[in-house]
């Protein structure tokens, strides 16, 4: 009991470790579905990444984020913190890898920026974190920070949607 209540002191994020789940899907970079325990049951949530926003598959680097999403969680175990609910209904979420207790877990959500598959999503988001890391990695030119001038997924959205 007491190494529990001392990891959500030093943690105090996790204290708000809504679920654990199984990782069954990856959409893209910034969406997952997991299936959690419902009772006896089963049940599918879609997990949208907070703080974040990935290129669109059709986008250059899209299907790189997916394949470096779904290496991490694809068919593992994670912890979601719950940060609320989107338009579409997803979870918007923190997804925790690892065993959450044994230490400082890594976040997907943290990973994607760190690796230059995903801009810190700043207009929905004040985790300064996540602001460091994509400055980081734009210094370090890796991932879609290889090109000159990546467009971020909210921009190439808006004109997709223009052209149609």
């Amino acid at each position: 009991m007491l190494p529990t209540i001392l990891a959500l002191l030093l943690l105090p994020s996790l204290a708000f470790a809504d679920f654990s789940g199984k990782v069954i899907k990856v959409y893209d970079g910034d969406t997952i579905t997991v299936l959690v325990e419902a009772g006896e049951e089963f049940q599918e949530k879609k997990i949208r990444l907070n703080g974040i926003d990935a290129p669109e598959k059709a986008q250059a680097y899209g299907k790189k984020a997916q394949q470096f999403a779904s290496d991490l969680v694809h068919g593992k175990m994670v912890t979601i913190i719950e940060h609320g609910e989107d338009r579409y209904h997803r979870v918007i979420g923190e997804v925790l890898l690892g065993e959450v207790l044994l230490g400082v877990p890594q976040s997907l959500n943290q990973e994607l920026v760190k690796a230059g598959y995903a801009w810190w999503y700043f207009k929905y988001s004040d985790d300064r974190k996540l602001g460091q890391l994509e400055l980081e990695a734009k210094l370090a030119h890796v991932g879609l920070w290889k090109d000159k001038n990546p467009v971020p997924p909210w921009v190439f959205r808006k004109v997709k949607d223009l052209l149609h």
